[in-house]
């Protein structure tokens, strides 16, 4: 799936301030090692080496696109970024302080047999912070699933939908079932969900919220179809202007997450 760092950088206040609010209740005072699972742009990484002055900081992405855009915020020896596949990073037990993972294992099949790998690698005192959407009930879920079963694409996107629709194989889970394998991994954990409430301006602010994320895999497989991509952003937009209408301040997106973090006893 290919990525474009400056659409999903449109709204990068409202985009980086999740992670934020995940990174605040981060309990380690002074990590040595600080790694950001699908880092994207880096942009909000950067601020992690901002918080933790002392520690060396490593941005691990899949999209070469993301990580071409990454690299010009390296400060070598404090902020590194590398290309790669966060379902397969395995570090050695007790080799790292703090994990971030904010808005990408939505992204990662089988996330959570990725986990206890994760929990087995922090040092005491450490931290493994999640943030992930949790919108497959929204307007704009909905909208989604209804456009790409149209006849129009049903058979153009099919693989696409099952990429990302609500029974894939990488869903974000029950938040039960995290708290089981976190728990379960020695975790002490902080859980809480928040639903943002996103003033966008502009036209169509929605469509192109999305254009940077969730379309992403149905934009990819119209890639060499330029007018039946633009028909269907037409389409998609049509249904979210009504799902989300405009209002002379703009257009408001509420938008639900899950935030995990779990601590390891010093």
């Amino acid at each position: 799936m290919s990525w474009d760092p400056a659409q999903y950088e449109l709204f990068g206040a409202e985009r980086s301030r999740p992670f934020h609010d995940l990174v605040a209740q981060i309990p380690t005072s002074a990590p040595a090692r600080v790694v950001d699972l699908g880092c994207g742009p880096g942009t909000v990484t950067a601020t992690l080496a901002d918080r933790w002055p002392g520690a060396h900081v490593y941005g691990l992405d899949s999209s070469s696109e993301m990580i071409s855009a990454a690299t010009r915020l390296t400060r070598p020896g404090r902020l590194e970024f590398g290309l790669g596949d966060i379902a397969q990073w395995r570090p050695a037990p007790e080799s790292v302080d703090v994990i971030v993972s904010n808005a990408a294992l939505q992204w990662v099949p089988d996330h959570l047999a990725a986990l206890p790998a994760w929990a087995a690698a922090l040092r005491p005192g450490g931290a493994l912070a999640i943030q992930v959407p949790t919108i497959d009930d929204t307007p704009a879920a909905e909208v989604f699933r209804a456009v790409t079963r149209a006849p129009e694409w049903a058979d153009r996107l099919r693989a696409a939908a099952s990429a990302t629709g609500p029974r894939s194989v990488n869903p974000v889970r029950p938040v039960d079932e995290y708290l089981d394998v976190l728990f379960g991994s020695g975790l002490a954990v902080n859980a809480w969900q928040t639903t943002y409430l996103h003033i966008l301006p502009g036209t169509d602010p929605v469509l192109k919220w999305f254009s940077g994320t969730g379309l992403r895999p149905y934009l990819d497989a119209l890639a060499g179809d330029p007018a039946a991509a633009a028909r269907f952003r037409a389409d998609v937009a049509q249904r979210l202007r009504q799902e989300y209408p405009r209002r002379d301040y703009g257009t408001v997106l509420p938008f639900p997450r899950l935030f995990l973090v779990a601590s390891r006893p010093a």
